[in-house]
């Protein structure tokens, strides 16, 4: 595994002229940008069906493992944030990190969300404002590093700010399918960020599994957090809320919970990032830059 370093901020690289996002946002050899080209999202199949199907014991269809490449119906109409490190060469083994993201507008083409396969999302589809739903994150054994994670997050947050997207939400993953066995994080995540009624999605009836397994004194919150998975506390941190009820995945090999997070603690940092941009381009130049996003 690479060292695990924290990367400073640094500029973005202008998009190409066919990029409908915000450019290449850069840390040394690494970026963060979304794909544009055919090969980049083959690239990033590739990468899920390495990471959820030979290293996490997901069970691919025919195709799926015919091809090596997790791919679904989603794909299509949804942008694909990519993590980059160019010290590799210029093709699809530069791809190290991939992020789904999916907005309101072309999910209503491929008929919804993924999350709805799962959980009544009626609430957030009746939130006043964009909706966002994030999916198949995954980075590269060799990337897992604090330093990816961060690149990940700043990607999300500028595609954020292009787009003003207001809610985020998905499912995320536990790893294996005994909710017994995951009695003490399911029960930390129902009794201490559970959405509020407005925003709470609710696992399908055919698959709810109770997530309120165990009274409160029989949990360690500090020993839950220690071992929940980095993607799930990255949303706790940013004020993030969970569903009622988990769902088990038997492809993906995994227990599910659906996670709701209000933007504003997602782009505050890039905010200020883009104002200091700003301000200082104005002091040196004494005129508006371009835009950046």
């Amino acid at each position: 595994m690479t060292k695990d370093v924290r990367l400073p901020m640094s500029d973005t690289v202008p998009p190409r002229a066919d990029d409908p996002g915000f450019g290449e946002i850069r840390a040394q050899t690494m970026g963060v940008r979304l794909a544009v080209a055919p090969w980049e999202l083959d690239a990033a199949q590739a990468l899920r069906y390495r990471v959820f199907y030979d290293e996490m014991g997901a069970h691919p269809t025919p195709a799926m493992a015919a091809t090596r490449r997790d791919a679904d119906s989603f794909d299509g109409a949804a942008d694909h944030l990519l993590v980059i490190d160019h010290a590799r060469g210029e093709g699809p083994e530069t791809v190290v990190g991939t992020y789904r993201l999916l907005r309101r507008g072309p999910a209503t083409r491929v008929g919804g969300f993924y999350s709805s396969a799962e959980y009544d999302i009626a609430p957030l589809l009746g939130f006043d404002g964009e909706v966002l739903e994030l999916g198949r994150s995954c980075v590269d054994a060799e990337y897992r590093t604090r330093g990816t994670l961060q690149l990940l997050w700043r990607g999300i947050a500028a595609y954020v700010f292009k787009h003003r997207i207001d809610l985020m939400f998905g499912c995320a993953s536990l790893p294996g399918t005994d909710p017994e066995a995951l009695a003490a994080p399911l029960t930390y995540l129902w009794q201490n960020h559970l959405a509020p009624p407005a925003l709470r999605p609710r696992a399908l009836p055919g698959r709810y599994v109770e997530m309120n397994r165990l009274p409160a004194e029989a949990i360690d919150p500090r020993a839950v957090l220690a071992e929940l998975p980095p993607l799930i506390k990255g949303y706790l941190r940013l004020g993030g809320f969970v569903g009622d009820g988990a769902v088990i995945d038997e492809q993906f090999n995994t227990t599910d919970v659906c996670v709701v997070v209000k933007t504003d603690l997602v782009t505050d940092k890039y905010y200020r990032h883009y104002e200091r941009r700003l301000r200082d381009a104005l002091d040196a130049e004494g005129r508006a830059p371009a835009e950046p996003v």
